[in-house]
């Protein structure tokens, strides 16, 4: 969840650049609201309906600073769910899904940074989405899908906490998904997608604006089918998260390159409920928090 971050130094001053610059990006990242699943982007038929719950625990023990760890003991752990709910339709002849997606949950802070996170909890922002299908070929298991979405900034919120679910702002994103099948057993899932920030006017308590570049995501899976309904799939992906502005000055540091592993798998218990687990990890972080450890789950409902 489906569900989406600054300068550190070595010293106490990695506490005050975690707290001023809020953390709002690794919130986002938390909820993997722009991370796809492989199987994400086939286009199923119109008037199918889809809801999805999700869930997420992730452990993140380590921190880094220019891509160098930094000394300390710094953490931050995670459990995030989303509810989404798709409608597929047609218009002008292509098979269209809107849908919404309800982030929700908890952060919290361990270790030296626990005194100044602290925690936060309750729901996210909420996400509006569509995916318009310019290829829809199930025959050869082939689907080439575009899907804008819209952050509305409706989740929970205080200037005065560095850790929020929430995150004051609009955001705008276009992902671009292909499905393609390379044999009888294989499939490859490829997708790409860039956000764009509106601008938070309540950033900390000094209540200065942030500003955020663009961020970028290349993701790719590989799905080996077990049998019909059963896969396994492995992903790969790698995030660039554009550099912050407070009040129009630089916050040096603050882009962020992560790339990522995750391994798991997804069966049909019945002919319209699949259930789904990923286990995966930071394999590489230039500027924030680490995740050693996520564990991803899934529950489908077709009607």
């Amino acid at each position: 969840m489906s569900l989406s971050k600054p300068s550190f130094l070595r010293t106490s001053s990695a506490l005050a650049a975690l707290a001023t610059f809020g953390l709002a990006a690794l919130t986002s990242q938390s909820a993997h609201a722009i991370d796809i699943d492989a199987g994400d982007y086939t286009a199923l038929p119109e008037g199918t309906n889809v809801v999805a719950l999700y869930g997420q625990h992730a452990q993140r023990n380590s921190l880094y600073a220019r891509g160098d760890q930094v000394k300390g003991n710094y953490g931050l752990d995670s459990n995030i769910g989303v509810l989404r709910i798709i409608h597929f339709t047609k218009i002008a002849g292509y098979i269209v899904d809107p849908q919404i997606l309800l982030p929700f949950g908890e952060l919290k802070a361990k270790g030296d940074v626990a005194p100044v996170l602290g925690k936060g909890s309750g729901v996210a922002d909420a996400i509006f989405a569509a995916t318009v299908w310019t290829i829809n070929d199930p025959a050869n298991r082939r689907y080439l899908g575009i899907t804008p979405f819209v952050y509305a900034p409706i989740g929970n919120y205080d200037r005065n906490k560095a850790l929020n679910l929430g995150e004051n702002r609009w955001k705008y994103a276009l992902q671009v998904g292909y499905i393609q099948g390379i044999s009888e057993k294989f499939t490859v899932d490829l997708a790409a997608d860039v956000t764009a920030y509106g601008k938070n006017n309540r950033a900390n308590t000094a209540g200065q604006t942030l500003e955020q570049n663009q961020s970028y995501q290349l993701q790719a899976f590989l799905r080996y089918d077990l049998r019909p309904g059963i896969d396994l799939r492995a992903g790969l992906s790698r995030g660039h998260s554009g550099s912050t502005k407070l009040d129009g000055v630089s916050q040096a540091n603050t882009g962020n390159r992560v790339d990522k592993f995750q391994l798991g798998t997804a069966a049909f218990i019945t002919p319209t409920t699949q259930v789904m687990a990923l286990w995966g990890k930071d394999l590489s972080v230039s500027n924030g928090f680490k995740e050693n450890s996520r564990i991803n789950v899934r529950l489908l409902q077709l009607f």
